[in-house]
């Protein structure tokens, strides 16, 4: 009896086969729709498709429609994504909330607290409401608001299922790029009352979170990731701006940095501003809160690559060295001009490495994210130390020298370094919008003056948009507590609560 040659071909296949059962079998059953009449049955997918999906799936590319993994989520990119939602919210809840809430005085921790668990809660009815339609929707791209907002279609999410939205992700379910984009839009506004910290009314600042997340938000968002987004040169060929921003430069940084500067002057200076001394009340705290921050911010920038691929490996990479470099260095400053290097040093450079790297973190190599660590250790340091005492304003929690300044510098920053090495998406292989230009814009080296334009369109809509929402408010319910109130603390004289009670 002839022996049996042992075949690798047929392990291979084997194994193949074994990895479509896990993608197409029982486990996903409820994400197919309902077998058609045999009459109208269509012909069975080859063996060469169905491997071919199953390749597609493990590069993060569109599936063939001969596959049957055509409109079925893929688990290792979906659990990728969901701790990456989790991760963001965890930026949020509670490290920003410790990050800030270190830095104001003791009186005030709670109203910190307060306004985080505030805007988790108001912006999460916006986006179920309306929010996640007006940016990811594309019901309004045959008319002329199409570059500027998504549509009505996704309205209290209608229609938002397990199946993915292959206009953004073929891999991950669209519930899940939903909520993963919900945690953006809950930080962005959060941002934006470090600067006006221990001043501003809790209902004021819910009023005003409303407005502004319609009038800035949720269309500046659309137009830098909607599928025919004004500014998406990545996913949208025929943008008229074609600039990138990989996790939200301009989208969270510019935005809430550069609201923050108009509506601290607004408001004005904090009583006593300037004449009596307002440490951090917990530099514990706010260590703290960093850490979360930036532990975090892997799912904010690595999450942005929307699969477990290697763009999400590469955004992971940079985003570590940005974040280490930019507290180094930022520490270092302090000790060359202040004679000691200290924590909120440490602290404030390590998050202004993460802001400035957010833009290019998918699209840079770690020569780059270096770059990008050291300016980041420099730029907002020189902004918060020198520049706010030159101009005199009142940014509490030096939310524009670190967010408007660091996010500038990024998007900036991204025109020069963004490399076509680390992502396919800038060649003119990209999967999204194969004549997008972008390959020739960075050949040529002009991809910085794309990146100017959406700066100067950022700036515009922040400053212009908060200017007009703050007096709005001013003039109906009023921005500020009495100075009765803002003197004895917000904690009590908005919530009717102490963080901190001791028992003598």
């Amino acid at each position: 009896m002839r022996k049996r040659n042992f075949s690798w071909k047929a392990l291979v296949t084997a194994a193949l086969a074994a990895g479509l059962f896990a993608l197409t079998g029982p486990a996903n059953a409820q994400d197919a729709a309902p077998a058609p009449a045999a009459a109208e049955a269509p012909a069975e997918s080859t063996l060469e498709g169905r491997v071919a999906g199953l390749e597609a799936y493990f590069n993060n590319v569109d599936p063939t429609a001969e596959s049957k993994l055509s409109g079925i989520a893929g688990p290792g990119h979906t659990a990728w994504m969901m701790t990456a939602a989790a991760l963001v919210l965890f930026m949020t809840l509670p490290g920003l909330a410790l990050f800030y809430g270190g830095l104001v005085r003791e009186k005030n921790v709670l109203s910190v607290l307060a306004s985080c668990l505030g805007l988790a809660g108001l912006v999460t009815i916006l986006w179920w409401a309306f929010g996640y339609s007006l940016v990811f929707g594309k019901s309004f791209a045959e008319t002329p608001l199409g570059p500027f907002l998504g549509g009505t279609e996704f309205f209290f999410l209608k229609g938002v299922t397990a199946a993915p939205n292959t206009d953004y992700a073929w891999w991950v379910p669209q519930s899940v790029f939903c909520i993963y984009q919900l945690t953006f839009a809950i930080i962005t506004p959060a941002l934006i009352f470090g600067a006006t910290a221990e001043r501003f009314k809790f209902v004021s600042l819910m009023v005003f979170s409303t407005l502004w997340m319609f009038l800035v938000y949720f269309p500046l968002a659309h137009m830098v990731w909607g599928v025919s987004g004004l500014m998406n040169g990545v996913w949208n060929g025929t943008a008229a701006i074609k600039a990138i921003d990989f996790a939200g430069g301009t989208v969270v940084h510019m935005s809430s940095g550069w609201s923050a500067l108009i509506l601290c002057l607004v408001l004005g200076k904090r009583i006593g501003y300037g004449k009596e001394p307002m440490p951090p009340h917990s530099m514990v705290l706010c260590m703290v809160g960093t850490g979360m921050l930036w532990v975090g911010w892997y799912g904010f920038n690595a999450g942005s690559a929307l699969a477990a691929d290697g763009i999400a490996a590469n955004a992971f990479l940079t985003t570590t060295i940005a974040a280490a470099i930019g507290s180094f260095v930022w520490a270092v400053s302090e000790a060359i001009f202040k004679g000691k290097p200290s924590i909120l040093g440490f602290c404030s450079g390590a998050v202004a490495g993460l802001v400035v790297i957010t833009p290019a973190a998918g699209f840079v190599d770690a020569t780059g994210a270096v770059i990008i660590g050291v300016l980041a250790g420099i730029v907002p340091f020189i902004a918060v130390t020198y520049a706010k005492k030159v101009l005199g304003y009142d940014d509490a929690l030096d939310t524009f020298g670190v967010h408007a300044v660091g996010g500038t510098l990024g998007a900036l920053l991204t025109g020069f370094l963004a490399t076509s090495s680390v992502n396919g998406n800038l060649t003119d292989a990209n999967v999204y919008a194969k004549d997008n230009g972008l390959a020739k814009i960075i050949t040529d080296g002009t991809l910085w003056i794309e990146q100017l334009k959406a700066i100067g369109l950022t700036l515009v809509l922040a400053i212009v948009g908060t200017v007009i929402i703050a007096f709005i408010v001013k003039v109906v319910i009023g921005l500020r507590p009495t100075e009765e109130a803002e003197s004895q603390g917000l904690d009590i004289t908005e919530h009717g609560e102490e963080g901190y009670i001791i028992n003598h």
